[in-house]
């Protein structure tokens, strides 16, 4: 075993640190100078200046999501109280869904429909493009009050296009 170091106070440290500085040569304390200064550097512009950047950035987007829930929390009452438009102007479901689907471009993937108890359609589309169905039943939602009450939808094989299986009900 070796025997213990002494114990150096931490102003014999400095001082014994400032006595090799002054023992080595003008080239050593240069380049010793240099590599500081560049150290220094990659601290401030690798760690410090992104990490403040970052904050900066959160911050930011928590004041966004603050204001956009005040506002969310000011219109919440407006929307719930909103009247959902009427499904029908005296066409039945089935009018209603095969006219918007065949405007939506999905006329060519009805595989079938059939009317359900209460005021519910099923239907079926093969092969839909899976963006115009989501974007048809939207349109369904926002412009008649036409909602999904189940669905079913598998990949069809190829890409986007899908296989649904809809039961839909107006409000």
């Amino acid at each position: 075993m070796s025997a213990p170091q002494p114990k150096i106070a931490p102003e014999r440290k400095l001082a014994f640190s400032l006595a090799q500085l002054a023992e080595m040569s003008e080239r050593e304390r240069r380049v010793l100078g240099i590599g500081a200064a560049i150290a220094a550097l990659i601290f401030v512009f690798g760690v410090v200046l992104p990490l403040d950047r970052s904050v900066a950035q959160t911050q930011a987007r928590l004041a966004q999501k603050r204001v956009d829930l005040a506002w969310m929390q000011s219109v919440a009452g407006e929307i719930a109280t909103a009247p959902v438009p009427p499904a029908t102007g005296g066409e039945s479901l089935l009018v209603i869904v095969d006219r918007s689907a065949r405007e939506s471009g999905l006329g060519s993937a009805i595989a079938g429909s059939e009317p359900g108890a209460s005021g519910t359609l099923s239907i079926r589309l093969s092969k839909a493009p899976f963006d115009a169905v989501i974007a048809w039943l939207a349109r369904l939602a926002q412009q008649n009050g036409i909602h999904v009450d189940s669905a079913t939808i598998d990949s069809a094989g190829g890409p986007g296009l899908v296989n649904a299986a809809l039961v839909l009900h107006s409000s």
